[in-house]
């Protein structure tokens, strides 16, 4: 494949990322299937590119396409490999996962890869995919130029990362991500008690994310457990249920612990 051609691409999946991967990918390239067990979600999907078809079988799976881009839930994997039909099997096979090796393919495809998009996505909150650091992997130097080609058709930011890097950026990305969006549903929990707006904390949530631009998280570290405030930890403490409670002494004593700040045991934090 050279710079420039347009792939023919299969879509297996319809979830969250397969729906933003394959508009993406459709810009530049041909996506010319769709896949979902859920022929309605494939359908659907298949509606927004011109001449893709939706499909709720893999044996129907095209033999006349390029690239097979994987797009599930991790532990629906495997599922998929076991399925692929023997006349797909010369095309170059890559999933879009995180934390799952690209040895999934092996011995059931002779290319394949990794194509991991590190963003979170929402299938109805518009993404701009260009934007998107691309992590590649290849079996081979002709699957790896293959994967960068195609992954290069929508985005500019595309690295070479194996699967324990990967792993490493992906768990870290839970914590700046998934971790944060649960802490932000907590702090909704708290305003709600009170008949407040999730809004009032925009303001601070954009200079945060401001902030770590310009600093590093370490030096950006505010907040009462940065200065070791012990009473107005407490007074927080008292507003909290037990479940709330056991995730605030976790972070503060772990933000604590990270700034040297000794820990009152008397306090229990």
């Amino acid at each position: 494949m050279e710079r420039g051609v347009r792939h023919k691409i299969a879509i297996i999946g319809a979830g969250n990322v397969a729906t933003h991967l394959a508009q993406a990918f459709a810009c530049a390239n041909d996506v010319v299937q769709i896949y979902s067990r859920n022929l309605d979600n494939a359908t659907c999907l298949a509606s927004k590119i011109q001449g893709c078809e939706a499909i709720n079988d893999l044996s129907q799976l095209s033999s006349n396409v390029d690239i097979y881009i994987v797009s599930v839930k991790d532990d629906a994997i495997i599922d998929i490999v076991y399925g692929m039909p023997e006349t797909c099997r010369n095309g170059l096979w890559v999933h879009t996962s995180g934390s799952v090796s690209m040895d999934v393919f092996r011995n059931i495809a002779e290319n394949y890869g990794v194509l991991y998009p590190l963003q979170t996505f929402s299938r109805d909150v518009p993404v701009n995919v260009g934007e998107v650091p691309f992590f590649i992997e290849g079996n081979n130097a002709v699957s790896f130029g293959r994967i960068k080609d195609v992954a290069l058709s929508v985005s500019s930011i595309v690295r070479c990362a194996d699967s324990d890097s990967r792993k490493l950026i992906h768990a870290s990305a839970v914590f700046a991500c998934n971790f944060v969006n649960h802490m932000w549903s907590i702090a909704d929990e708290v305003l709600k008690a009170g008949n407040f707006s999730f809004d009032l904390l925009l303001p601070l949530l954009k200079e945060t994310l401001a902030k770590a631009s310009k600093v590093s998280p370490f030096d950006a570290q505010t907040g009462p457990a940065r200065r070791g405030d012990v009473e107005t930890m407490a007074g927080h403490l008292a507003l909290l249920d037990e479940d709330k409670k056991e995730i605030y002494k976790l972070l503060s004593r772990s933000i604590m612990k990270q700034y040297n700040i000794p820990i009152d045991e008397q306090n229990k934090l």
